[in-house]
């Protein structure tokens, strides 16, 4: 670090500052960043995010985020679309895995490079599928669904523990409580049996995670989520491996756009795959 290769490209950590521009790029490939994504991505791995230089210039970026001493998450592998073909990607890609150490690595993976990061040692766990639509108008509040200050965010924390491959509750703090992020807890007999968070994004407004014990819960946190949209488009992450999930997203009208798969190097630890009715996000898990 950093590392010089072909063209004399370059590869040192990004700053926040430099994150704008491949937010950018991101926005451009279609991907509908959060508005405030990067902020809170940087404080759960201030390392963990690479740009690639020529002469100074941008050309190719990744993120190699580290969640434990067991779990990484690799996201934003892009090449600037008139460097691409020359070796920028893959030089960008070593130097950043470096980063994750022994960790397993977990990524989300669009159709056209799920062959390249099986030669990298990733293998399939399950496909995501984004869904997409307008939100409701007019429907009333549902019940039990309050704000996660509400019911506490440690509370919150911990729910999500047993959804996710690792503990994360720095990034949860600040996803929880981003500007223009609102995030919704539903209680039960004084249980918390899911939470959901929506946040602002280029094209769409973006719900992520949606977890829950039941598609009811699942059903009501989505509804408490889209409320304020007052008919404005808004898109969720839905994984396969929850047939639930898929059944709610289309009960509700909402159509899918494009896939991904979930890869990971290695093993994970076990979690409640069932409860899982939309991811965080494609770019950070």
């Amino acid at each position: 670090m950093p590392r010089q290769a072909p063209d004399q490209l370059i590869v040192t950590r990004a700053t926040p500052e430099d994150w704008k521009l491949v937010s950018e790029w991101a926005a451009a490939e279609g991907w509908n960043p959060g508005l405030a994504d990067a902020a809170c991505f940087f404080t759960q791995d201030p390392n963990g995010f690479f740009l690639g230089r020529i002469d100074g210039e941008p050309v190719s970026a990744i993120s190699v985020v580290n969640y434990s001493p067991d779990y990484a998450f690799l996201g934003f592998y892009l090449v600037r679309p008139d460097q691409r073909g020359r070796g920028h990607g893959l030089t960008t890609w070593k130097t950043a895995l470096a980063h994750a150490g022994e960790r397993t690595v977990g990524l989300d993976g669009v159709p056209a490079q799920q062959d390249n990061y099986r030669r990298s040692g990733f293998e399939l766990a399950y496909r995501t599928s984004r869904y997409g639509g307008s939100g409701p108008t007019g429907h009333p509040a549902p019940a039990h669904v309050v704000p996660a200050e509400a019911a506490g965010l440690d509370a919150v924390i911990a729910y999500d523990s047993a959804r996710y491959p690792a503990d994360r509750p720095h990034f949860l703090r600040n996803w929880l409580t981003a500007e223009g992020h609102r995030a919704l807890t539903r209680v039960v007999d004084g249980r918390v049996t899911g939470y959901g968070v929506i946040r602002p994004g280029r094209d769409a407004h973006r719900v992520g995670p949606l977890y829950a014990d039941t598609a009811d819960d699942a059903r009501a946190l989505l509804d408490g989520l889209t409320a304020d949209l007052d008919g404005a488009p808004f898109a969720i992450d839905v994984p396969e491996a929850n047939p639930e999930a898929t059944a709610l997203a289309t009960s509700l009208g909402l159509t899918p756009s494009f896939a991904t798969a979930r890869m990971y190097t290695g093993p994970t630890r076990p979690v409640a795959t069932a409860n899982i009715f939309g991811v965080t996000s494609l770019e950070l898990g």
